[in-house]
């Protein structure tokens, strides 16, 4: 939904269905029941997730045709896909498989482009739209050494810019500007502003503008002008504040090094101090422990009390070291509801969601706002309610803050 600080959704990654039938099914279940309770009288705005399957379904001019004719009698309208999870994202492991293919594959490449064409096809005329992928690929595959890390960048990077490639051709054939958003996450190639700058100036730039100059006949500041329009950032508040960087600090940076944000991706992460070894520290291990779930990855980064950090790959690795005296904070990514304050012992990084909300409000740096809780049904079972109740809860507490002066 249009508010005066960008367009406002939730992520469909929330519900079931790896083709397009399925996943339309849900669609047709959950959104007008959304939209009636958080936008009865304007349009309803879509972040749609397709799996590959459902992409190459849509596709097919008869089902895009219907989902558009759908979208028109609904009353709403697709302004931004997620484009991160390729394969099946509910009743399977999914955990590390999540960047699977990578970015070093063509499977990656032709279903990223996929998504961008059927952007083009159902973006309402004159809005921009961005499809969010993932940090290239996931740092436990490329272990062995710097080498194999560096060449693993450039292929990641040559392949994101044959990509970037389709987008301004679209642009420049009067199609919609669209940008591809990359979202750092805990364990991936690109997991904080550092390592995303970096990236963004000694391989995606360095690569990127002679590429550009020889495609489109362009100068080195044009062809700079445009990889920064069609590749932005996926910020995912849950993400930075897993690796503790405040919404200032990543939106300052960014803003120093003239890079843009395609996207604000509105979730929380667990969080808790620890109390020294015994039984308060127990209390919140056995808090913790409930959260322990085997679908998706929940990696934990500690912070020490010598201010360093400690990284697990996933909650298991964490809790088996959860008599670390060393440790006052562990932070785990398990996005949680944004409406629910703390989980008894428990709390949550909701403080850096208000943040970021609250820049936007004085200092705009999207135009999209998406809120992403894709974990309703691997909660604990106190915290499940129903689903339409709990994303309309989730979309009218963001709008909340939005009014607030």
């Amino acid at each position: 939904m249009q508010t005066a600080y960008g367009h406002l959704t939730y992520c469909t990654n929330i519900h079931s269905g790896e083709s397009w039938g399925d996943h339309f099914a849900e669609l047709k279940k959950h959104i007008p029941a959304i939209k009636a309770q958080v936008s009865p009288h304007k349009p309803f705005g879509i972040g749609l997730r397709l799996a590959n399957l459902a992409s190459l379904e849509l596709s097919k001019e008869e089902a895009l045709l219907e989902f558009k004719a759908w979208l028109k009698a609904q009353d709403c309208y697709v302004f931004t896909m997620n484009g991160f999870p390729y394969g099946g994202f509910h009743g399977v492991v999914v955990k590390d498989q999540v960047h699977t293919p990578d970015w070093t594959t063509a499977d990656r490449v032709a279903y990223t482009i996929r998504l961008f064409r059927l952007m083009a096809a159902l973006l309402p005329e004159g809005m921009e739209g961005g499809v969010s992928t993932p940090p290239l690929s996931y740092k436990y595959w490329h272990t062995r050494c710097e080498e194999e890390r560096g060449s693993i960048m450039e292929g990641a990077t040559f392949n994101m810019l044959l990509v970037v490639e389709q987008l301004i051709r679209i642009h420049r054939s009067g199609g919609p500007l669209l940008h591809l958003d990359v979202e750092p996450e805990p364990d991936g190639m690109l997991e904080n502003t550092k390592e995303y700058i970096d990236w963004y100036f000694q391989y995606l730039l360095a690569a990127g503008v002679p590429f550009i100059m020889e495609k489109f006949d362009v100068t080195e500041t044009e062809a700079a002008a445009l990889i920064k329009t069609h590749v932005q950032l996926c910020y995912d508040v849950c993400h930075f504040a897993l690796v503790y960087e405040t919404p200032q600090r990543v939106l300052e940076r960014l803003q120093h090094y003239g890079l843009k944000v395609g996207r604000l991706q509105i979730s929380a992460a667990l969080k808790a101090l620890m109390p020294p070894v015994g039984p308060a520290r127990e209390k919140v291990i056995a808090a913790f422990r409930t959260f322990n779930e085997p679908i998706y990855l929940h990696q934990v980064i500690a912070r020490k009390e010598n201010g360093s950090f400690e990284h697990y790959p996933d909650l298991p690795e964490a809790l088996a070291d959860a008599d670390n005296p060393q440790v006052a904070e562990w932070r785990s990514h398990f996005h949680v509801p944004v409406f629910i304050a703390d989980f008894g012992v428990l709390t949550s990084t909701r403080e850096d969601i208000v943040q970021a909300l609250t820049r936007q409000k004085s200092q705009p740096f999207t135009a999209h706002l998406e809120v992403e809780t894709y974990t309703w049904d691997v909660l604990p079972p106190a915290l499940k309610q129903d689903i339409a109740q709990s994303i309309s809860r989730e979309l009218g507490w963001i709008l909340q803050q939005l009014e607030l002066s």
